[in-house]
């Protein structure tokens, strides 16, 4: 998750993606909010400092074997849009539509992380995804009002 990343045109990641449609939401008054498949695939996220900042320790250290840097908190689709949502400060309805949701389940493991740089991502879900939040609903605003969309709500 970051913001100044890709939040539209099919290349976006789910959390960019699910940021979009939630803001289209908000500013549009329509809470219905797209969700590829049923939702249940599960995968963890890590806001783009804490990458940085986990490779800049692995290229600063002794160790030459790779490493999963990431959150390993697991969290659903339907929950991710459900904690966007609240960011947004809105209700959503969520459907669920065919449409590519790779593999079921990701996740990181961080034990090794832990034991070779004593240390792991701290930025949480919650915090990423406002910051990534409230950058791409500026991205929409902007974007909705050059379409000539009237637009129900002003960004926070």
């Amino acid at each position: 998750m970051s913001p100044l990343g890709t939040w539209e045109g099919g290349k976006e990641k789910a959390p960019a993606a699910l940021c979009r449609k939630v803001a289209v939401a908000k500013l549009t008054g329509n809470p219905e909010v797209e969700i590829w498949g049923d939702g249940k695939q599960t995968r963890s996220f890590c806001y783009i400092d804490d990458l940085v900042e986990g490779v800049y320790r692995l290229v600063q250290s002794n160790y030459h074997q790779p490493l999963n840097i990431g959150q390993d908190r697991l969290v659903t689709i339907d929950e991710l849009a459900d904690i966007i949502a609240e960011i947004a400060g809105i209700e959503i309805i969520k459907k669920h539509v065919p449409g590519p949701q790779g593999v079921r389940g990701r996740n990181s493991d961080n034990t090794r992380l832990r034991q070779v740089l004593g240390w792991e991502p701290q930025i949480s879900l919650e915090e990423g995804l406002a910051r990534t939040y409230a950058w791409i609903e500026e991205q929409v605003r902007r974007k909705l009002e050059a379409q000539g969309v009237e637009l129900l709500m002003k960004s926070v």
